[in-house]
């Protein structure tokens, strides 16, 4: 599966799981109701969602510059790292202003995305593309596809 409709698939299954799990964690961390923790999961998601079309656009364009397009774990870890390191930039204020507290005070709340999500992304790459094969991106002009 190609194009479109596969980025389609993978950001609507990545984020509709994200939103349930990141729901459940921040009701937890907070202590407020799911209500308030599931809207600011969900204004998260529509961040993250928007966030992860570019990013990945992104990537795929730099990847297709490579020499060597083989997805490899190191090409699995930089991807999964980066987009979380650039999705910090955007949810931190979001949580702080949300939640009313401060910068630091949302950071620390959002280590436990920082250090979930690569894990999360990092899986969650690696089903998809087992499942569904990889994009023509990651495929070496010889035609041969590599999942590392």
């Amino acid at each position: 599966m190609q194009g479109v409709k596969r980025k389609v698939i993978y950001v609507g299954g990545y984020e509709l799981l994200g939103l349930v799990v990141g729901t459940m964690v921040m009701t937890v961390l907070t202590g407020k109701s799911p209500a308030t923790t599931g809207l600011l999961a969900l204004m998260i998601t529509g961040i993250a969602t928007v966030w992860n079309v570019s990013f990945n656009y992104l990537f795929e364009a730099w990847e297709r510059r490579q020499r060597d397009r083989t997805r490899t774990v190191g090409r699995r870890v930089l991807h999964a790292v980066a987009f979380q390191l650039t999705l910090v930039c955007f949810l931190v204020p979001l949580i702080a202003w949300w939640l009313g507290i401060t910068l630091i005070q949302a950071f620390v709340l959002d280590l436990v995305f920082i250090v979930y999500i690569p894990f999360y992304t990092f899986a969650y790459n690696w089903a998809f593309d087992r499942c569904f094969g990889v994009p023509s991106s990651a495929v070496n002009h010889e035609g041969n596809p590599h999942l590392g």
